[in-house]
């Protein structure tokens, strides 16, 4: 059975049912606010866990350049303006799901944003009869957010890792989209706040409890 949706004149079917590849995986959410080193973290779990780290950019910028069905229609409405609508980055992680059945698990990083990209995450993974393993949220307090920005503003060459009002701005933000993602999960005991203070072995270490406890 498939699930699909019609935009224009095409029609896409990013809802593939069962896949016991799929089924088998551990997928994780890792979310931190700007300078939490939620990058540095992402790569030492990949690495660690064997898994694959899915981008909504990456896959958005791969679909229009192999010019699919998805990636014309997100060109198209990117070339006028308009925001790429839910259905199309699911229809988007649909695929890059199926397209890696080797991996052990997909690290979704900073997605879903909204509790509606969650719903819809979800709805995705149930179809293939799997779910999101935990969401991990990395927790540093703003001043120290603050400090490592404009340090690393020293050397990034981003003129938003150098002015500390715009820092504020970036994390307040972060925190006010992220809310409502971290509450959805909250009602399904999935949501872990981990310290993202300290070295980052240790940061890792912590994460990697959190990990080892829900897999299966």
């Amino acid at each position: 059975m498939k699930i699909g949706f019609v935009k224009g004149n095409v029609k896409y079917s990013p809802y593939i049912c069962h896949n016991p590849s799929i089924a088998a995986m551990f997928h994780i959410i890792l979310f931190g606010p700007p300078g939490s080193g939620k990058g540095t973290q992402s790569e030492k779990l990949i690495a660690t866990y064997g898994l694959k780290h899915l981008s909504t950019g990456d896959l958005l910028r791969n679909e229009i350049s192999n010019k699919t069905p998805l990636g014309l229609e997100a060109k198209n409405l990117m070339d006028k303006g308009q925001l790429v609508p839910d259905d199309v980055v699911i229809g988007m992680i649909s695929s890059g799901l199926d397209a890696n059945p080797d991996v052990k698990g997909f690290l979704f990083d900073g997605f879903p944003r909204t509790k509606a990209q969650a719903e819809a995450l979800d709805k995705l993974l149930k179809l293939k009869n799997a779910e999101i393993g935990v969401f991990l949220a990395m927790q540093v307090s703003e001043e120290e957010l603050v400090k490592r920005l404009l340090n690393r503003g020293l050397t990034s060459g981003r003129s938003d890792d150098t002015n500390e009002t715009v820092i504020r701005s970036r994390i307040t933000e972060y925190n006010s989209k992220t809310s409502s993602v971290a509450d959805y999960y909250k009602q399904y005991n999935k949501v872990v706040m981990v310290p993202g203070e300290g070295s980052i072995d240790d940061i890792f270490n912590a994460l990697c409890k959190e990990i080892d406890a829900r897999k299966v």
